[in-house]
């Protein structure tokens, strides 16, 4: 596995490539000297540990033949205050399912990734992090 970056402008906007030439765009905040024109490098943890038990759980849920559905995840985390390098201390995670999946299924899932399967998650909790994780289903369509 192999990501490249390179610098944008004369300050912090980064492009990172990985192998198949997908992109995301880093950026600082305007009061860190930024232009706010990309994900932050904290964010990006956030959104990869989003991703990365969407993965899981969508796979999960198909294994079991539960679909269409639909699914939404909102990433929330709080950090340490005070140190050089202000660590992810919580994180949570909050999965919305939409379609026909019973909501133990879904709890299951989401389970099962957040503290067995996701990769992401279980890094952020090697580095101290509480991570929790909710879901909410909304059966319909």
């Amino acid at each position: 596995m192999k990501v490249t970056l390179q610098r944008q402008d004369n300050d912090f906007k980064m492009e990172a490539v990985n192998d198949t030439h997908r992109t995301i765009i880093f950026d600082n905040t305007t009061d860190g000297g930024g232009h706010d024109e990309g994900f932050r490098p904290m964010q990006s943890l956030l959104a990869a540990a989003g991703a990365c038990s969407s993965i899981d759980v969508i796979s999960i849920l198909k294994k079991q033949k539960l679909e269409p559905f639909g699914l939404t995840v909102t990433v929330e985390g709080e950090r340490e205050t005070g140190k050089d390098a202000n660590l992810w201390k919580k994180v949570h995670l909050h999965f919305t399912v939409t379609g026909a999946v019973p909501k133990e299924k879904a709890e299951r899932a989401v389970e099962l990734s957040v503290t067995k399967y996701c990769s992401v998650s279980k890094t952020l909790e090697a580095a101290g992090a509480v991570v929790t994780s909710s879901v909410s289903v909304i059966s319909g369509h």
